[in-house]
């Protein structure tokens, strides 16, 4: 046992520190947002009030229970500090399982004394120690904030409890699908389901007299970011519904370990599709195989821009509504967007986040070539008639045409978005701009994920997804949370160009061309000397 716990710590300590850094930085700087946006009980009650008045906005943010700053804190980040636990934990989960068994590390350690189940139980351990300290830290974090003590322990309790249940999701996805890439897509869909299914319970629930508390329906109960808002930290600090995730995670892990001894190494319990006998002429070219690939996931990717595209011009009027009511909020969105009027400035939050979903597409298309490689079926297409640098090409040309159709998807749906504003002409142009800078800003993750795979191609999934999180972090969060100016340019997301009453400031596209440009030029030249690496 302690081998296999040494063995996960050393494959995963910068992947998970660096997930436990992103989040405690979010709680820390979470604190200094509020204090410094919201800076009196006003200001709050009034942000409370106009967002129980619009189920869209809702749906995305955390539970209303009161007008404190911790209170305000809570609904502002623990959905997402709960986000990125669950992230961690499912990505932890699918890596050391299915992930080991496309590799055939865990053939060969189920060939010892070790036996079938160790690993998996090895993995469970690994799992709940890392959202222990990441719940640890962040309590320790909002501690130091001079917040409340038993509130800021119930914020990192439901943090870590709520990663142990996505934990377990993530063992028995494994064990239902024949492919990690089949795992980790069945998790994220649970994940983004049942953020969805709590952010409808908290909508249908009851709002207080005064508007800043909301008795979510029973919906909430069927998701484990119900559970962990339920908990109210700062509030009435409910212990029993964190607990929840604990039990959950920890119920459904075993059921994994108990669903793995029952079937054969290599197999899922959802059997695969089964193949052509004969493949399409389509696929009788290299790129056509890579798009083939990958094409499912471009098109999940596509239809989140599209909704983040209509979410854009739909809610842009609304924000000038709660704007009026609270300056505070103007103030906020133009710290993100730095654009000019409020629906402009709305318009370029939204494409922000659009552009992040294109990189993360992006990342997920070029890491697969690793994927391939580690697998050994990159040698198969490379003992044809195609060069190691066509090989990598096709990758990039995929992943760039990806980040393409998200960006059209996203800008038709917006355009389609003002049908019925009086100003859908003013906003047209900042729509067309914003998206094609935010589309240009994703591909500077195609080529760095390329030089990752490139020059450190074992660390070619763990360090291309970490600079995206912190691309967001810097981009998106930064300005939110008062980090300085010049910390936010480490992001491309936040140098694209911005529309202010109609005028284009291009500000870093030249730059964000260049970093293109030659990323591309040096991942590709690299490949020509770059030998294949295995699964090591």
């Amino acid at each position: 046992m302690s081998a296999l716990l040494r063995q996960r710590l050393r494959r995963d300590w910068l992947q998970v520190l660096l997930w436990i850094f992103a989040t405690v930085l979010m709680a820390y700087s979470g604190y200094a947002g509020v204090t410094q946006s919201y800076t009196t009980h006003t200001d709050r009650v009034e942000v409370l009030s106009a967002v129980m008045a619009n189920p869209v906005i809702m749906m995305f943010r955390g539970l209303p229970s009161g007008a404190s700053e911790g209170q305000f804190l809570s609904f502002e980040i623990l959905p997402w500090l709960t986000m990125l636990a669950a992230l961690m934990s499912t990505f932890l989960a699918v890596r050391h399982t299915r992930g080991d068994e496309e590799a055939g590390r865990t053939e060969l350690v189920a060939a010892t004394p070790v036996g079938r189940a160790l690993p998996t139980i090895a993995t469970i351990i690994h799992g709940v120690a890392a959202n222990v300290v990441l719940g640890v830290l962040v309590a320790l974090a909002l501690i130091g904030s001079t917040l409340d003590p038993a509130g800021s322990w119930l914020m990192g309790a439901t943090s870590a409890t709520t990663g142990i249940a996505f934990l377990g999701i993530g063992l028995i996805a494994a064990q239902l699908m024949r492919t990690s890439r089949g795992a980790n897509s069945l998790t994220i869909w649970i994940l983004v389901g049942t953020f969805l299914l709590n952010g409808i319970g908290n909508v249908a629930g009851t709002p207080s007299n005064d508007l800043t508390r909301i008795t979510s329906s029973g919906l909430v109960w069927a998701s484990p970011f119900g559970w962990a808002e339920q908990a109210r930290p700062y509030d009435t600090d409910n212990g029993w519904p964190a607990l929840l995730g604990l039990v959950f995670g920890l119920v459904v892990a075993a059921v994994a370990v108990v669903l793995q001894s029952v079937r054969d190494i290599g197999e899922g319990f959802i059997p695969a599709r089964p193949g052509r006998v004969h493949a399409r002429p389509a696929l009788s070219s290299p790129h056509a195989l890579v798009w083939r690939l990958t094409n499912g996931a471009i098109i999940g990717w596509a239809i989140g821009g599209a909704l983040t595209g209509v979410l854009a011009t739909k809610l842009s009027g609304l924000a000038g509504q709660i704007s009026g009511q609270n300056p505070a909020v103007a103030q906020i969105l133009d710290k993100i967007g730095k654009a000019g009027n409020l629906e402009e400035t709305v318009v370029s939050v939204f494409f922000a986040m659009m552009g992040i979903l294109a990189a993360c597409a992006a990342v997920q298309i070029v890491a697969r070539a690793r994927q391939e490689e580690a697998h050994g079926t990159a040698e198969n297409v490379l003992a044809q008639p195609v060069g190691r640098v066509r090989w990598l090409l096709d990758y990039l040309l995929v992943a760039t045409f990806a980040i393409a159709i998200i960006v059209v998807a996203a800008m038709l749906a917006a355009y389609a978005g003002l049908a019925g504003n009086k100003d859908a002409s003013s906003l047209a142009p900042v729509i067309t701009a914003v998206g094609l800078g935010q589309g240009l800003a994703a591909c500077v993750f195609t080529v760095l994920t390329g030089l990752v795979f490139v020059l450190l191609p074992r660390g070619t999934i763990a360090i291309a997804w970490a600079l995206v999180l912190l691309a967001t972090l810097f981009g998106l969060f930064g300005p939110l949370f008062g980090m300085p100016e010049w910390t936010t340019r480490f992001s491309p997301f936040s140098v694209t160009p911005t529309v202010t009453n109609g005028d284009v400031d291009l500000r870093g596209t030249w730059w964000l061309v260049l970093a293109v440009a030659v990323g591309a030029a040096a991942s590709l030249s690299l490949m020509r000397r770059r030998e294949l690496h295995g699964a090591g």
